[in-house]
């Protein structure tokens, strides 16, 4: 045990409760060969070493690899995290883990901001990162500490409340071509994620039933929407002309699944054409879910019917449904009605009481005595 000498740098040479460890000192000089050395030693008496040797060998790059492939793959929003992750690798490159630290990250922060990215998109590339890390530190035990979660997200992010008027909708029908006509009208209906649509085939159809079943959802798990009866009309329209060479309910031309990206291209223009400013295929999604809430629907069931896990991420749309609350401030109405009657009746008895003694002063002649009520 010791220290060996390659070319010019200084390589431990260390056996340690029957097992080596060869590692290169990184130095050319002896005496601060043997300071690391020591360091290692304290250590590997610690326990602390073969944590912190694991971070230091394992990559960055290896990290998004394993991420991709256990851990995207499962997600139905897998083709943006592929965007965030392409940009990481960008960005962080071939560093091992134990290099990745808060002060990098906040160096990626103000090259996105650089680059004209909004905070809401920021946070939604650090959450993506922070997911990696905690995988790596909990699971694989690749690291022992999760750098991302030291890097605060933006502050004064609000979430977008975004949806079509009637009008709008109309306008933007009209300027769609048949196939996204298609999807617009689903969207707005059945309040399904762009991914999830694009994901349907005709085994989660059943026209008899008339639901369809996601398989994959964002978050992971199978849920059953129920269609009313203009998705309906659509689907039944479609299950005559279905595409051969596929499965899926909204294939492309070559039977393919429809890039989200050409649908959004595509989806640019006939917003122009309607004269729709500020709106995204999202907020088809969001005014499935406002529309609901203004006719007066439990938010329990917007929750389910949007497939949320949280009921805090349906509350955004209570307050487009002020009558829900409108109890709660009638209570004083009946109140203050009640304390009328109330108020009433007491004078109704005080000038009753008065002319009963004043009939019997009369009688009597007796002097009465000033009454405090």
């Amino acid at each position: 045990m010791g220290l060996v000498k390659r070319g010019n740098i200084w390589w431990m040479n260390i056996v340690f409760q029957g097992q080596r460890i060869r590692r290169s000192t990184g130095s050319s000089n002896r005496a601060l060969a043997d300071a690391i050395m020591a360091k290692v030693k304290v250590q590997l008496i610690e326990g602390q070493y073969f944590d912190r040797a694991e971070e230091q060998s394992r990559t960055f790059a290896e990290l998004m690899d394993r991420f991709e492939r256990e851990h995207l793959v499962k997600l139905a929003s897998r083709q943006t995290g592929r965007a965030f992750v392409k940009r990481f690798r960008a960005f962080f490159g071939e560093r091992t883990l134990g290099e990745i630290t808060p002060k990098l990250i906040v160096e990626y922060k103000s090259l996105r901001y650089a680059a004209g990215v909004k905070p809401a998109s920021i946070n939604r590339e650090l959450t993506c990162l922070r997911k990696a890390f905690n995988l790596a530190k909990r699971e694989w035990e690749w690291c022992r500490d999760n750098p991302v979660s030291r890097v605060s997200l933006e502050k004064g992010v609000t979430k977008r409340d975004r949806w079509l008027m009637e009008d709008e909708e109309a306008r933007l029908l009209d300027a769609c071509p048949s196939w996204l006509r298609e999807l617009v009208v689903f969207a707005l209906h059945s309040g399904m994620r762009l991914g999830e649509i694009l994901s349907l085939t005709w085994t989660g159809v059943d026209l008899f039933r008339r639901t369809a079943t996601v398989f994959e959802s964002k978050n992971g798990e199978r849920r059953t929407v129920p269609l009313n009866h203009t998705v309906m009309a659509l689907l039944t329209e479609k299950a005559k002309v279905r595409h051969i060479k596929t499965a899926l309910v909204f294939p492309s031309l070559a039977g393919t699944r429809l890039d989200p990206n050409h649908l959004r291209r595509a989806l640019r223009p006939a917003m122009a054409k309607a004269g729709i400013v500020d709106c995204h295929f999202h907020d088809l999604r969001h005014t499935f879910a406002t529309r609901l809430v203004q006719s007066g629907v439990d938010l329990y069931k917007v929750q389910r019917l949007l497939g949320h896990k949280s009921p805090m991420m349906t509350q955004r749309y209570a307050h487009h449904y002020p009558e829900s609350l409108r109890d709660g401030v009638e209570i004083l109405d009946r109140r203050s009605h009640r304390d009328t009657k109330v108020t009433t009746v007491l004078r109704v008895s005080e000038s009753a009481v008065l002319e009963v003694v004043e009939k019997l002063v009369g009688d009597t002649g007796i002097e009465p005595v000033a009454s405090s009520v």
